[in-house]
């Protein structure tokens, strides 16, 4: 079943189009990878879909309804967002920011419930983070305030993940960790990914991006070949599939190697 069906998506920065008819589809449990060089349109697309952008035309639905006609608790439900920035501008306790994650599921003047204790608790657990609940979010580091905010996505039970780079300040055990749970959440997900090889470890399908233009998807050993990677990054690499996990590996070459 498909849940997400983007067609000729379009929006602009002025007179710099960021995205150009962007059209690609999500179905039901599978993890998405969106690719490309930095500024080819990844966290533009995924801004328009979580609508801190608003797309100047094209047509998004979510599940068979029209995303942008859904009222914003409505979206919140369905879609949960880690985006690349992490500034919080108040001071809260990293239990508290994970609490937020609980907020579409409540009336406006509810509070906290055992329930919500509960699943904020096992968020935290689940990404190593549990002795840090009573420390200030500000005062943590950036690895450790995107960790918060991937706990507090988990908090918000949706089942469909909008992930801009959601590893991108981490060490790669934490990067593995993440995927790995994201994974096993077995949720419908739609990611923009810095790493190659982890989206080739990860993903299902991927779309590349260039120049805000869809111009590569399929499957990763479909997607992630040396030409592909060098007309679309402009770097020299070898790729081959492993003989462990099964998917692409993907070593870089430097100039002056043949």
């Amino acid at each position: 079943m498909t849940r997400l069906v983007i067609d000729k998506l379009n929006f602009s920065y002025g007179e710099t189009d960021a995205a150009r008819d962007v059209c690609l589809s999500v179905d039901r449990g599978e993890f998405i990878g969106l690719i490309g060089p930095n500024g080819s349109g990844k966290s533009t697309v995924l801004k328009n879909l979580y609508r801190a952008l608003t797309p100047d035309s094209g047509t998004v639905t979510l599940d068979g309804e029209n995303l942008f006609s859904l009222s914003h608790k409505a979206a919140a439900l369905k879609l949960g967002v880690v985006g690349q920035e992490n500034d919080v501008p108040f001071d809260f306790l990293v239990e508290e920011i994970v609490a937020m994650g609980r907020s579409p599921h409540k009336k406006l003047f509810d509070i906290d419930n055992g329930d919500d204790r509960r699943i904020v608790r096992h968020a935290l657990e689940h990404l190593g983070m549990a002795d840090m609940a009573k420390r200030n979010y500000l005062h943590i580091s950036g690895g450790e305030k995107q960790r918060v905010l991937i706990a507090r996505v988990i908090a918000q039970e949706c089942d469909f993940l909008l992930l801009d780079e959601p590893t991108n300040h981490l060490d790669i055990g934490y990067q593995l960790q993440i995927f790995d749970f994201v994974k096993r959440l077995g949720v419908t997900v739609l990611s923009a990914i810095h790493d190659l090889n982890m989206a080739a470890l990860y993903c299902d399908r991927i779309y590349v991006l260039k120049s805000g233009s869809i111009v590569l998807q399929g499957r990763p050993e479909e997607v992630l070949t040396p030409k592909n990677i060098f007309d679309v990054y402009g770097v020299r690499c070898d790729t081959h599939i492993h003989a462990k996990t099964g998917k692409p590996a993907i070593t870089f070459l430097p100039s002056g190697v043949e």
